[in-house]
């Protein structure tokens, strides 16, 4: 006992040193570091070397890194798009690709001036500022943006069955104050013609529209006032044959002017709003437009279906009006009264109704629907993809290249019956 109590403080004075160690160490450690001349340095450990940039190593070479990053106008990373790297005089000093995260590196370069230069199929050419690289310097460059810049000159052969059925439709949009038909207007100088079935299709709409039943009610009404054809008697009976021989003077006169003829003389049985060079002339066009017609071809020639037309419905009306008022008088009154009549409604439409006709909005635009194509880029094609209308192309594709800033100049090659051609050229801009 009394030995261990002879030790117990050397025991003691030994694990204070101990401590003492384990506390100090890492103190000094760092001053002993800091007076290490660079002669002394170790290498690094291979993990930090692994772990070294571009800029390291070529800081260690004395050389520089250009790198970047190729998007498109949505700033989405562009593959594949070929980088040249030049010096600022223009000398073409290496090439490469893009990455598929657009990423664009060169290594390895003496200190100078340089510019990229890239490009790709269907895109434009980006060619950066020229700039300095420094000795061991890492030069990102950035705005490296490449937009879309496909232009495609597509030549549309439209159906014209389809483009003369759009046509009808059009026609049966259009309402004086919403009301009143306007079918046999046309707003668009161009339009293409109507197909003999479009023209009995739209002649039979036209005699079975509600508003036409109201016309003929008005004539029979004041011909029974004033007591004209008094062989149809007064009365409701009187009322009645007047009404009906009115109603049939009008029906078959749009049957065979605006159906059965135009079919045979191939001729378009609309009036096509000139809307331009003063009133003097449209006046005048419009009272010419009673005996002159356009034909499915595009030529103006004698109306040849209406003034038949109109004299073939003055005579059939021999059939049914009183045997008293029966002659060729009445088909020439009637005939002539219809050709009037049809001038005076020109005028109208020309001069008036234009303002007050509601209508679909391809017709209000002069535009009609045609079969057309959509341009899509997909990877490095230019695909042309089937749509609705040129109309849509030039809309919905406006939207569409606004995000894509895709150029397309489209050509529109619309056939006539008898082989004219109407060609027109838009173009759809970013």
């Amino acid at each position: 006992m009394a030995s261990g109590g002879k030790f117990r403080p050397i025991w003691r004075a030994t694990l204070l040193v101990d401590l003492a160690g384990l506390i100090c160490v890492p103190l000094v450690a760092p001053a002993q570091a800091k007076q290490v001349t660079p002669n002394q340095q170790h290498p690094p450990s291979a993990p930090t070397a692994k772990a070294a940039t571009p800029l390291q190593d070529g800081a260690q070479a004395g050389t520089g890194v250009i790198a970047g990053t190729v998007v498109d106008a949505n700033a989405s990373e562009v593959e594949g798009a070929q980088v040249l790297l030049e010096s600022s005089a223009g000398e073409e000093i290496r090439s490469a690709e893009s990455g598929d995260d657009g990423g664009i590196s060169f290594s390895g370069l003496p200190p100078g001036g340089y510019k990229l230069v890239v490009s790709g199929l269907g895109w434009g050419t980006y060619t950066s500022p020229a700039f300095e690289l420094g000795a061991g310097e890492y030069h990102i460059v950035t705005g490296i943006v490449l937009r879309l810049i496909a232009s495609a000159s597509v030549r549309v052969t439209a159906d014209r069955g389809e483009l003369a059925q759009e046509q009808v439709h059009i026609a049966e949009q259009q309402r004086v104050l919403d009301v009143f038909p306007n079918y046999y207007t046309s707003f668009d100088w161009s339009a293409p013609a109507l197909g003999a079935r479009q023209k009995f299709e739209l002649a039979f709409r036209s005699i079975i529209d509600p508003v036409e039943f109201v016309g003929p009610a008005v004539i029979a009404g004041f011909e029974q006032e004033a007591n004209v054809f008094p062989g149809y008697g007064g009365g409701a009976e009187g009322y009645g044959k007047r009404y009906g021989a009115a109603y049939a003077n009008a029906a078959s006169a749009k049957f065979f002017a605006h159906a059965v003829y135009p079919s045979l003389f191939h001729q378009d049985p609309r009036y096509f709003y000139k809307g331009k060079h003063g009133f003097k002339a449209r006046v005048l066009y419009a009272i010419s437009a009673s005996v002159m017609a356009r034909s499915d071809s595009g030529r103006w020639e004698p109306n040849y279906s209406y003034i038949l037309g109109t004299f073939t419905a003055g005579a059939i009306s021999n059939l049914y009006y009183p045997a008293e008022n029966r002659s060729a008088l009445l088909t020439f009154t009637n005939g002539l009264s219809d050709i009037a009549g049809e001038a005076a409604a020109n005028l109208l439409r020309e001069l008036v109704l234009e303002r007050f006709t509601s209508r679909g909005h391809s017709a209000r635009r002069g535009i009609h629907k045609r079969r057309a194509v959509s341009v899509v880029a997909l990877e490095d094609n230019l695909l042309l993809v089937p749509a609705k209308s040129v109309e849509q192309i030039a809309h919905a594709g406006h939207h569409e290249i606004q995000s894509a800033n895709v150029a397309i100049d489209v050509e529109t090659e619309v056939g006539y019956g008898n082989g004219g051609i109407d060609r027109r050229r838009r173009q759809c801009l970013p």
